[in-house]
């Protein structure tokens, strides 16, 4: 299975689907949890982890790209050296 990457504009639509999202939902339950944005259909996937989020796509036979994010933040996991 060859690897498949969202584009800038696919990456971007995600994001306007999130914020979307965001604007009709509460999530204050949700802060800190994965989420998986799917900028084809608009469906937004919520879990503990990324790994979680692919095993419920896994079971229900989805395997399209998503954006990952975390509630909260704007971004999934940041590495790099702390200060």
């Amino acid at each position: 299975m060859s690897e498949v990457r969202l584009s800038n504009a696919d990456v971007e639509r995600a994001k306007q689907i999130w914020t979307q999202y965001q604007a009709v939902h509460d999530l204050s339950g949700r802060e800190g949890q994965a989420v998986g944005i799917d900028p084809f259909s608009g469906r937004v996937w919520f879990g503990e982890s990324m790994a979680d989020i692919v095993h419920q796509m896994k079971r229900e036979g989805s395997e399209t790209p998503l954006l990952f994010l975390r509630v909260g933040l704007n971004y999934y996991c940041r590495k790099g050296i702390r200060r």
